[in-house]
């Protein structure tokens, strides 16, 4: 998109052109460092293991193991690398809109001998 040997457009012209500044022109991403990395695979490694591990866990499994991090990095990587744990969501137990409720046939009766009202799945 922007050509650096332009004749006569300079950077900072054709980026204004573009409506971006031109420091992003000239940014390059760092990308993350060797100690992230492991962190990052050690997170996957324990994610395989234990699904349910969420940012606490996993920050507290991760300094019994010797590595001194805190919450708010293992927050952010986790969130690099897409992980979500899995856990119980609210309201569960609520029936799902246009679930037929079924009546409960055994209603009034009452039942006084064994093997008067049978059941199966």
């Amino acid at each position: 998109m922007i050509e650096p040997g332009h004749p006569e457009l300079s950077i900072g012209k054709q980026c204004s052109v573009l409506s971006i500044s031109r420091s992003s022109f000239y940014y390059t991403p760092k990308g993350e460092s060797e100690m992230n990395l492991t962190l990052m695979r050690q997170i996957d490694e324990q994610f395989l293991e234990t699904p349910f591990f969420g940012v606490r866990q996993m920050t507290w499994h991760l300094k019994n193991e010797g590595h001194p991090v805190n919450e708010k990095r293992i927050r952010r990587l986790m969130r690099l690398m897409g992980l979500m744990p899995v856990y119980q969501k609210p309201n569960t137990s609520r029936p799902a809109k246009g679930h037929k409720i079924w009546p409960y046939l055994l209603k009034g009766l009452r039942v006084e001998r064994p093997n008067q009202v049978w059941a199966s799945d």
